[in-house]
């Protein structure tokens, strides 16, 4: 089922989760292939775990974002026998897991796409009762976008239509640009654009400056591209200055304000670039003809 839609009812929300629950068994297989393709659900009462082997657990749902989708927490145990390292083992088996899971972009056997963002440890090493074998249990949220077709319409905006291909025109054909929010097949080379926030002052008796906020997400499964990409955009930002606007008559442009990027920020949710454009425009009325002088005559009555 497409992930984007029919969250709201508890039969598609169970059908959602079993795809998700799919797909990410078969990416912890890959990962981790000491475990012998044993990635788990929750053990039935009375079942005895044997491993090496890892188990997935459904938590809590998250409110879910405006341009992030649905979020879902998950919780992912490594068991390891003491006699394999124990502790230690559990230690470089979640690194694996961080690293592979972490802000990277999978999909499943529909094209959908959906990201996993690593939330830290849920609590400490401990030793299961029942099987003698150490566990931790790591929490990563599950988001997905669910509205493919407002992602992809045409924006009205023309400054974010501006920014997009501004983009484009920078990173080239292997990166995919979007607005507003993320799409339910968004690419693994993405940059998402955000607009956060509008104000206007007045610039003297007949102007007013336009001032937008937005925000830019960098997405990639490589760290050094992401770290590039965001670099280059940020360094293009503050020396270029000037986005053309183009509409039927003429160009016009918008004006880059300030431009900052944090490196450490989750590319997915939160985004790495901050960004705001600026415009002066003529303020409505200022167009009509003004009195240029005035003639006085005593003689009139």
């Amino acid at each position: 089922m497409p992930m984007r839609s029919g969250l709201n009812n508890m039969d598609s929300t169970e059908q959602f989760s079993s795809v998700i629950r799919r797909t990410l068994k078969q990416k912890l297989e890959a990962l981790v292939p000491a475990w012998n393709g044993q990635v788990k659900d929750i053990p039935a009462t009375g079942e005895v775990l044997a491993g090496p082997c890892a188990v997935i657990a459904f938590a809590e749902e998250v409110p879910k974002s405006a341009w992030a989708g649905y979020r879902r927490i998950i919780k992912i145990s490594p068991y390891a026998r003491p006699e394999d390292g124990g502790a230690e083992q559990v230690e470089v088996w979640s690194a694996a897991l961080v690293e592979g899971l972490h802000q990277v972009r999978l999909e499943d056997e529909e094209g959908e796409a959906f990201t996993c963002i690593y939330l830290g440890s849920s609590d400490c090493d401990r030793v299961d009762a029942s099987s003698g074998l150490v566990t931790r249990s790591l929490r990563f949220g599950v988001y997905v976008p669910e509205t493919v077709e407002y992602a992809l319409a045409d924006t009205t905006d023309s400054w974010m239509s501006a920014l997009q291909d501004w983009t484009r025109d920078q990173l080239g054909q292997d990166w995919s640009v979007y607005g507003d929010v993320w799409p339910g097949g968004y690419k693994a080379k993405s940059i998402l654009w955000r607009l956060t926030g509008c104000s206007t002052t007045t610039a003297g008796t007949s102007a007013l400056e336009i001032r937008k906020q937005w925000i830019g997400h960098v997405l990639s499964g490589n760290v050094r591209d992401v770290r590039q990409t965001v670099t280059h955009l940020v360094e293009q930002l503050a020396v270029q200055t000037r986005i053309a606007l183009t509409d039927a008559d003429s160009t016009r442009y918008v004006t880059v304000d300030e431009v900052s990027a944090d490196l450490q920020a989750d590319a997915y949710l939160n985004g790495q670039i901050r960004l705001t454009l600026q415009q002066r425009i003529r303020r409505p009325g200022t167009d009509v003809p003004l009195i240029r002088e005035i003639h006085h005559s005593k003689g009139i009555e």
